[in-house]
């Protein structure tokens, strides 16, 4: 019986099962309704919303309210909010006023955000953080702006290390990110819009940008996006990247993740648009192209030459990275003729003893490498370097003194894994790690035709990228009007433009004269 009355929530075809709201139907129906001016039923209403007393950090103080002669009652979360406002600012005020005043807005010197009559916009103002002050007679709440979240104060990045330039970062309490966008964006054009995401935890979203700047079709587009999205929980702004991409099973990201506010900056003076999203200690940059993925804070601050230096620098480090292994494995095993006759006797004698191909010895070093890398993050910051360093020595030695591992091999792993490093954004640096085993499979059965081969079919997949209707490789292809910051970044004064393919408002950053 059971088993056919579960198969009759399921619709019949190709539709997804849909299972309705059991748990909460009652509460669910009352929050649709509006609060009642008689004092008892409200105080049982929220009482029985916010499960109390068994809620321990749920709390309800009535009291009369002298001057007016009314029964009133405040309710809030003692752990959001901060008390000793609540009591000085308001209760006392309301209880000690001799004053007769028809209004608690002449009452209360607190600052009061808004009023409030509907029973399910009032839960979720103080699941936020807020009192909410109600009094009997009056078919509406007060609604008191008392949030105080604990955090981390603002500190130095963790991920995007600089060594020239601002070392601020965002922590988890959104309205220190804001201020500090706002602390660099000093113009009223700038607009903080915010949009609940979810249906059961109320996470709001933070959309950031400048309205004289951005493209309206582009912000349309972002906020259907947001609007689509169908989930009960979004806790952090890197489960709602996932939800936001076109392809979220794509190897390579298309959005930018970002601890910066002065990234940040830099691109809403563009034309982008960023989001901030409370208990994330960073921002999600939209759209984002390969070139913005690649490029460091850092490269800016840096005079011309020495910023195109390192730039250039790590455009050969992602080469580096992605095939120094897979050409080994494709010259030891099908090219030995491209190697210089000295050189291959050197590699032959070092191989000599090897009982593995080379493929398998890349493979068992690259996975090597891989588990020190994540041994060395995972593990308390104290001993983590330690294991880093020591892990790699004993492992390599003892690896080429048991004849498992050629030396040369250690070399390539070695280049390959620090090359790796240079890259500073995360989801782009585990796409090129990522990247690096397909070629050395392909490298080991087709020798350098196949890596040829692979890497052309990947410059097509990229090219097919899209980044909320951005193409990937834009302004490179297809070619639109920009400062032309690719691969060499001209001096500052020579960027006239921002970038063309997000049609901003306003093209010209920096005008002649």
């Amino acid at each position: 019986m059971k088993i056919k009355s579960l198969k009759s929530l399921i619709k019949n075809g190709n539709e997804e099962p849909q299972f309705p709201e059991l748990s909460n139907v009652q509460d669910i129906e009352l929050k649709k309704q509006d609060i009642s001016s008689q004092y008892d039923q409200n105080i049982a209403i929220f009482k029985s919303i916010f499960s109390f007393p068994k809620n321990t950090d749920i709390k309800v103080r009535e009291f009369t309210i002298r001057s007016l002669n009314r029964r009133a009652f405040i309710i809030f979360i003692s752990t959001m909010v901060d008390i000793k406002n609540v009591q000085e600012s308001i209760l006392e005020k309301l209880i000690e006023n001799q004053h007769p005043s028809g209004k608690i807005q002449d009452i209360v010197s607190y600052p009061m955000e808004k009023t409030a009559s509907n029973i399910g916009e009032i839960t979720e103002f103080i699941c936020a953080g807020v009192t909410a002050l109600f009094v009997d007679g009056d078919q509406k709440c007060y609604i008191f702006e008392t949030t105080k979240t604990r955090g981390r104060s603002i500190e130095k990045t963790d991920n995007e290390i600089i060594l020239k330039g601002a070392k601020e970062s965002f922590n988890e309490k959104v309205v220190d990110n804001i201020a500090l966008l706002r602390k660099k964006i000093k113009n009223e054009n700038l607009i903080v819009e915010a949009k609940i995401i979810t249906k059961r935890s109320k996470n709001d979203v933070f959309l950031v940008y400048e309205k004289d700047l951005v493209n309206d079709e582009l912000l349309k587009k972002i906020k259907e996006r947001l609007d689509s999205i169908d989930s009960d929980k979004i806790l952090d702004l890197s489960i709602l990247e996932q939800h936001l991409e076109e392809r979220p099973r794509s190897l390579f990201p298309t959005i930018l993740y970002t601890e910066r506010p002065d990234r940040a900056a830099s691109f809403i003076e563009e034309g982008h648009i960023i989001l901030l999203m409370s208990n994330s200690p960073s921002c999600l940059i939209m759209p984002a192209t390969f070139w913005s993925l690649i490029h460091s804070p850092e490269d800016h601050y840096l005079r011309a030459p020495y910023g195109n230096f390192i730039r250039i620098l790590r455009f050969v480090a992602l080469f580096v990275a992605a095939f120094t292994s897979p050409l080994y494995v494709a010259i030891t095993n099908y090219h030995v003729g491209m190697i210089p006759p000295d050189l291959l006797m050197a590699i032959a004698g070092t191989r000599e003893r090897v009982p593995f191909p080379s493929i398998i010895e890349i493979l068992m070093m690259e996975i090597a490498f891989e588990l020190i890398r994540e041994a060395g993050l995972r593990v308390p910051s104290p001993i983590g370097p330690t294991i880093g360093i020591v892990g790699a020595l004993i492992l390599g030695q003892a690896a080429v003194q048991a004849n498992i591992i050629s030396p040369i091999v250690i070399i390539v792993i070695a280049l390959s894994g620090l090359s790796s490093f240079i890259i500073s954004d995360i989801s782009m640096n585990f796409a090129i790690r990522l990247a690096r085993f397909l070629f050395i499979f392909t490298a080991g059965f087709l020798g350098i035709y196949g890596a040829t081969a692979f890497f052309m079919a990947s410059l097509f997949y990229l090219v097919s990228l899209k980044s909320f209707g951005i193409p990937y490789f834009a302004p490179m292809t297809p070619h639109s009007i920009s400062s032309k910051d690719l691969i060499v970044r001209h001096v500052p004064f020579k960027e006239r433009f921002r970038p063309g393919y997000l049609k901003p408002k306003d093209m010209v950053r920096q005008r002649k004269g």
